[in-house]
């Protein structure tokens, strides 16, 4: 029987799931300043810089769910300053899914992207 090396079954792609059902918190995971675009996600597993993931994300009324894959960009550990919330910032991949991802975001933000509020990365 053949053994799987350990760095093959490491490097598979993780698959996380939001549902964001309001504007406000859409805004605050939202990265927009990331090229392409991209997303805090909320997680207590443990990832590092560069490690694939795949999101399925629901978005506000939306009962489409966005499938899209990106690539670990932000880590905010436990515990971090100012009490920011333990998660992961993932760019999405430049293809068409990611700036399908991107566009849906940008276009259900609208205005909202101007906001100087508080997000959960800046």
């Amino acid at each position: 029987m053949a053994e799987i090396p350990k760095q093959a079954a490491v490097s598979r792609p993780g698959v996380l799931s939001l549902n964001i059902r309001e504007k406000a918190a859409l805004y605050a995971s939202y990265m927009p300043f990331i090229k392409g675009g991209g997303i805090f996600i909320p997680t207590n597993k443990h990832y590092n810089l560069g490690d694939e993931v795949f999101m399925l994300l629901s978005l506000l009324d939306d009962p489409a769910k966005i499938a899209v894959s990106g690539h670990v960009v932000w880590v905010t550990p436990a515990g971090a300053h100012n009490n920011h919330q333990q998660g992961i910032g993932v760019q999405f991949s430049g293809n068409e899914a990611g700036q399908q991802a991107r566009n849906k975001i940008e276009g259900l933000l609208g205005g909202y992207l101007q906001s100087g509020r508080a997000t959960h990365t800046m």
